[in-house]
């Protein structure tokens, strides 16, 4: 239940209940999301979690996360083409590390939208120059794509990445959602994997869904087989 606002002495009973309302409406849950930029069903929810914003009163804060990191003691176990594709993982994520680093949390979203749109929906090369169209789509300088091929964050690249994993366990991969718990404590779980990205009221019901089994203690996980491709619609 929201907490009741104090309001001025002497305002008139309507327009006390009137500041009561407006704080409940103003107060917003907090979802924590970890992604790895290339993904794509990690693009899928968090099109699905905008997709909420817009219906539900939540504030999505993006972290990033990195498969690279994640499989980096599996590498000479792994299939050719998936060691491949984990080594490239790095440049995009610590793009993205970076411009956090030196221009805050706010540019996060924004710019893995502009990377992710690029990247998925339209298939672009991951190379430097759609890096840089990114960066400047979102006003962010062209220079913090030259971290693609540095190491200079991955100290706090590596500790974003823990800090989902940490939350959630060792064997997941990305995406990563936390949300609050029924004492308040964050839940955390991989997924959910979804295609396409749910709209209206299938992405609001899927959100009361995920808050409902975050309640219930002692709840893990509910799994099927995947009969589908990403389908970036």
């Amino acid at each position: 239940m929201p907490s009741r606002v104090r309001p001025r002495p002497g305002t008139p009973p309507h327009e006390e209940y009137a500041v009561t309302a407006t704080a409940a409406e103003t107060a917003k849950t907090p979802a924590d999301f970890w992604f790895d930029l290339l993904c794509p069903w990690a693009w899928m929810t968090s099109r699905w979690m905008l997709e909420v914003e817009k219906l539900r009163p939540i504030e999505v804060r993006w972290h990033v996360m990195s498969l690279a990191v994640l499989n980096e003691d599996k590498l000479d176990t792994l299939p050719e083409q998936y060691a491949t594709f984990l080594r490239d993982a790095w440049g995009p994520v610590r793009v993205v590390i970076a411009a956090r680093q030196e221009h805050g949390d706010e540019v996060v979203g924004p710019l893995y939208t502009a990377l992710g749109t690029r990247f998925h929906n339209r298939a672009m090369d991951r190379t430097r120059e759609t890096i840089v169209e990114a960066l400047e789509e979102v006003g962010l300088p062209a220079d913090l794509a030259d971290y693609a091929d540095r190491d200079t964050y991955d100290t706090e690249l590596r500790a974003s990445h823990k800090e989902g994993i940490d939350k959630v366990g060792q064997e997941v991969g990305t995406p990563v959602i936390a949300v609050p718990g029924s004492d308040g404590e964050q839940i955390a779980f991989f997924g959910p994997v979804v295609t396409p990205a749910p709209k209206g009221d299938e992405a609001a019901k899927l959100w009361d869904g995920t808050l409902m089994v975050a309640s219930i203690p002692g709840f893990y996980e509910i799994k099927r087989t995947r009969t589908a491709g990403p389908s970036f619609e």
